[in-house]
């Protein structure tokens, strides 16, 4: 036994131990529960689908500071989530090849209207950032919003309340539903934008997450298009 460990250059401990069966003890506390911090995580990307586990641990810290708790750290984030496949598809740069055959195009008009924007730059190197609403079987432009700074949620709202006046005067509710179809930017997906969208009597949806070519057909709307009209 002497000539094989030296040979080997191991520890006769640890053969002995080995060939006598005794249990290794394991080493480090245990695991804490994952329960309570899956059900947080979901919360988190239930309203910020677009969130990776960084930007889901800065809140969840966020969150503790606030209520006097202490928080896990990142990499315990990035254990859970990868353990229940909440993390974000790493981008690889392959071309997409799923299928994009929803319709987007109704049958008559105030059925489903979309949304999204653009930026135009202009000569002194300033940027103007450009709102609309346009509806989904006639492509008018119903109303629009602009502004110098980012769009954020209260001007998706001024914009959803233009487009409904310019449409049906001013109106408490709806007569009959219309879906709001928009991409999952942040000033889209707010909770203030979407409780505005229901209390008129609208419904929101979204394309899929990472979906370029679905908002594509979302919008089908270029610069020409809307300059055309405005």
């Amino acid at each position: 036994m002497k000539s094989v460990c030296e040979t080997l250059g191991v520890a006769r401990s640890n053969i002995a131990a080995r060939a006598a069966g005794s249990p290794s003890r394991a080493r480090g506390r245990p695991p804490l529960p994952d329960r309570e911090l899956v059900e947080d995580i979901k919360a988190v990307i239930a309203d910020m689908p677009t969130y990776g586990y960084r930007r889901v641990h800065a809140i969840l810290r966020r969150n503790a500071r606030k209520l006097g708790r202490s928080w896990p750290n990142a990499k315990r984030v990035y254990r859970v989530m990868k353990l229940h496949n909440l993390l974000l598809v790493r981008h690889t740069g392959a071309v997409d090849n799923r299928l994009h055959e929803g319709q987007v195009a109704v049958e008559r008009s105030n059925i489903r209207w979309c949304s999204d924007g653009f930026e135009i730059g202009c000569d002194n190197k300033e940027k103007v950032r450009v709102a609309f609403a346009l509806d989904c079987c006639d492509r008018e432009a119903i109303a629009h919003v602009a502004t110098t700074e980012g769009i954020k949620s209260q001007d998706v709202q001024d914009l959803v309340i233009t487009a409904v006046e310019n449409r049906f005067g001013r109106i408490n509710m709806l007569s009959e539903p219309i879906e709001w179809l928009t991409d999952n930017g942040s000033c889209f997906i707010a909770k203030d934008t979407a409780s505005l969208l229901r209390d008129i009597g609208m419904e929101p949806c979204t394309t899929p997450v990472r979906s370029p070519q679905s908002k594509e057909q979302t919008s089908r709307c270029t610069l020409l298009d809307w300059l055309s009209v405005n």
